[in-house]
């Protein structure tokens, strides 16, 4: 039976990790692993054996690190040796009912906007892993260690778009239960069944456990199989060979624990043996097993946690719309990004949870903008986007590169619309919103609007599309022209949640044509949810639609101790107090624009403080406090890798234009100490040293980026030419930490004075102390932080 027949029958073992046993055949520290399915194929061959021995029903090719930026033009042979190494050992074995994956990691760079990765280069990168790996006969393409969730969607779009395969996923999650890019497993749940994975989870950088929080959030949220694949705990340096902290009883202890929480696919990741496998499937195999139930839930998700639309309504801010708003028609013909960026941030600062993006007009380029407008709006705001637009071309540019699962805005009963929309959203995953009119128009009665609803659903099972995937918006209709018009959409949104099906409305345009109108939309909203809408499109800076919001949701219990409620009215109050004491609109200083990461804005507003002060004072006054306070919220968790970078960007906007000024006066800038920057030979990932880069220029560090997959000879000699005060070392990879050690050990010998810092998915500060590190960054901040009080 294939793979997806077997997991609804009972619980399904991986194998475990490869590295520490390919160094124990003698892998050198900075050897490329993938290179031994070609030069030691019998050594792989027997590793696979070994773990189908001691009872995985699932083994992974050595393909982890292999693609085209890596190996090139050897990639088709490394695949295909690959793939023959594991099929032989199951023929070996004689386990003919076990399956071969093609094992997909990361590329190890960082995706645009972010890095310099463009998103369809990465998905032709993945798809030329993924026909390879078909093409020599693998079972299922099993996705991993995937810590970026841009990245995790690449790869799955090349799978799913060149096979037919089962897809599988998991993520890397940190101690906070995070990506490394800021997606809780909500968000990633979210999306990855959005996409249709067969199954995803969680693997590596943490003990079985460490992950039991992030496994239970998984089960929560998730309908389909959950995979779990822990390291043995910590890794430790012995006699030059990297070993791990928890032997197989004690990981097999709590793997039944995660077992018996509900996961159905087991196995391990780093520091795991066969024995840890073996252990593992004979304390769990006869364990009651229970097929995950379908959870029902209408989520959309953003790159760092999901929006469900459940008791408390959804707030959907409507102001990115050029409808009625001349300054935005303008900003859209100008490509002026930045008002666009600004109605986003000043949106969810008055508490919207999604927001509507809508940026076309006849005269642009519709496709060109979505994308451009999508892509940045995830740079500044971390809240889910609703994709308005009439153009399919423009949606589905849009859904592709989407970081989450967005809301689609929109479709309705035309038979053509719905035969261009449900295919994208079926594609891409996500929650489409549908209007209740179709060929014959808007009907007049709530029954009318009923049946297209009832035809949206069947049509959108075609699809696979569920219920909880459609969000039904029974058309708000101006009451200035017909009186009734409230009425019946009211009914309709009572009938709607009486069948279980969400709702949405565009709340103002039942005013259109009357006078005051937020007082009529205040009290249309509250009426609304009354009847139990589900989401509100809405201006969030209409205090009369707040108002009502806030005491509606107070008022019904659903606002737990008055929490919100109580919120908004000291900000409220706090924010009227403010305008009463200066008619002027204020100013956002520097420091907003950078923590905001408004690069143009920045940029101006230093321009504007040079007028009046030194250089040097604006630097220290106001871009260093404004990076410290970024840093000390992502060291809280308060904010996120994209966060953190694009205030970095706009950081480095302000100090361009205190640089050209220095030019102009011939004064020249004094930078701060030198730093060597390198991942360490035979690892290819540099997306933690390049985001090092990133925030140590900012802080005035001169940064010598020797780039990845550097010999430690070299290292040494830039270090010694340059008299460089820090090194700053990085790897991933299991088997690349040895080329780490060995890399401090010759600056040791060769530069005593240079002090050593050393950071990767794979290290611990006891790792760190034992291959003598001066120190040990769990992030890009602490590596700032070092080096200031150093």
């Amino acid at each position: 039976m294939n793979i997806r027949e077997k997991l609804k029958t009972g619980r399904v073992y991986c194998d475990g990790g490869l590295g520490t046993l390919l160094q124990a055949h003698g892998l050198a520290a900075g050897e490329l692993p993938e290179l031994w399915n070609l030069d030691h194929a019998d050594v792989m061959v027997g590793i696979h054996k070994e773990y189908l021995k001691a009872g995985c029903d699932i083994v992974a090719a050595n393909t982890f690190g292999a693609n085209s930026l890596k190996y090139g033009d050897q990639l088709p042979s490394i695949i295909a040796a690959a793939v023959q190494n594991a099929r032989k050992a199951i023929q070996e074995s004689g386990r003919e009912d076990a399956y071969v994956a093609l094992d997909v990691g990361p590329l190890g760079k960082l995706l645009k906007p972010l890095g310099d990765l463009d998103f369809e280069d990465a998905v032709a990168c993945f798809a030329e892993i993924v026909k390879l790996g078909v093409d020599s006969g693998v079972d299922l393409i099993f996705i991993e260690t995937m810590n970026d969730s841009l990245e995790t969607k690449a790869a799955v779009l090349a799978a799913k778009e060149n096979t037919d395969l089962p897809i599988f996923a998991t993520n890397t999650y940190d101690e906070q239960g995070k990506l490394m890019t800021g997606a809780g497993p909500g968000a990633m749940v979210a999306m990855l069944e959005g996409l249709g994975v067969d199954a995803l989870g969680i693997n590596c950088g943490l003990g079985p456990e460490a992950m039991l929080p992030v496994v239970r959030e998984l089960l929560d949220a998730a309908s389909v199989p959950v995979i779990v694949n822990p390291n043995a705990g910590l890794p430790q340096l012995k006699n030059g060979k990297t070993e791990f902290s928890i032997g197989p009883e004690a990981f097999a202890e709590t793997m039944v624990t995660i077992a018996g929480m509900g996961a159905c696919i087991l196995g391990g990741c780093c520091g795991t043996t066969p024995a840890h496998i073996k252990t593992l499937r004979e304390k769990t195999e006869d364990m009651p097993f229970v097929y995950p139930a379908a959870k029902r839930k209408t989520v959309v998700s953003s790159y760092s946690h999901a929006v469900a639309f459940e008791a408390r309504p959804v707030l959907i801010g409507e102001r990115i719309n050029p409808t009625g708003k001349k300054l935005f028609k303008a900003a859209l013909r100008e490509r002026n990004f930045d008002y666009i960026l600004q109605e986003a941030i000043s949106q969810q600062d008055k508490g919207a949870d999604v927001l509507d993006v809508n940026v076309g007009l006849p005269e642009i380029d519709e496709v060109q903008m979505l994308t451009k407008s999508v892509s940045l709006l995830q740079t500044v705001t971390d809240l889910p986007l609703q994709i308005d637009t009439a153009d399919t071309a423009a949606m589905e540019a849009a859904l592709r590169l989407y970081n989450g699962k967005a809301l689609i805005n929109s479709v309705n009963g035309k038979q053509e619309v719905m035969d261009k929309v449900f295919p994208l959203a079926a594609h891409y995953g996500g929650v489409v919103v549908a209007l209740t009119l179709d060929e014959a128009g808007i009907p007049e009665t709530a029954e009318g609007r009923l049946r297209i609803a009832d035809k949206i659903v069947r049509e959108a099972a075609k699809y696979g599309i569920d219920k909880e995937n459609l969000l039904f918006d029974p058309l708000a209709m101006s009451v200035s022209s017909d009186a009734k018009s409230a009425e019946v959409t009211l009914r309709c949104v009572k009938e709607l949640t009486k069948r279980g099906l969400k709702t949405s409305l565009g709340v103002s345009n039942v005013s259109f044509g009357l006078p005051n109108r937020n007082l009529l939309n205040a009290c249309f909203l509250t009426m609304a949810m009354q009847a139990g809408l589900s989401a509100a499109i809405i201006n969030p800076h209409a205090a009369e639609m707040l108002d009502a919001y806030y005491s509606f949701c107070a008022l019904s219990g659903i606002d737990l101790n008055f929490e919100r409620y109580i919120n908004y009215v000291t900000q409220a109050e706090a924010d009227r107090d403010g305008a009463e004491k200066t008619e002027e609109k204020p100013q956002k200083s520097l420091g907003y624009a950078i923590l905001k990461g408004m690069q143009e804005e920045a940029a101006q507003i230093a321009g504007t403080l040079l007028e009046t002060m030194e250089p040097l004072s604006v630097i220290n006054e106001h871009i260093i406090p404004a990076l410290d306070e970024m840093g000390q919220r992502f060291e809280n968790k308060k904010a996120f890798l994209p966060q953190l970078l694009m205030s970095a960007e706009a950081a480095k906007s302000a100090f361009s234009v205190i640089r050209e000024r220095l030019a102009a006066t011939d004064k020249k800038q004094t930078t701060k100490d030198k730093i060597v920057l390198a991942t360490v030979r035979g690892d290819i990932h540099d997306i933690g040293k390049n985001i090092v880069k990133v925030l140590l220029q900012n802080y005035d560090y001169e940064v010598l980026d020797l780039g990845k997959d550097v010999a430690p000879e070299e290292i040494v000699s830039v270090v010694k030419r340059e008299q460089a005060k820090f090194v700053a070392l990085s790897a991933l990879m299991t088997t690349t930490v040895p080329a780490m050690e060995e890399t401090v050990r010759q600056l040791r010998k060769e530069c005593p004075d240079c002090k050593v810092m050393v950071g990767g998915a794979v290290l611990t500060q006891d790792y760190a102390d034992m291959i003598g590190a001066d120190f040990y960054g769990k992030d890009a901040m602490s590596a700032v932080r070092f080096a200031e009080s150093s």
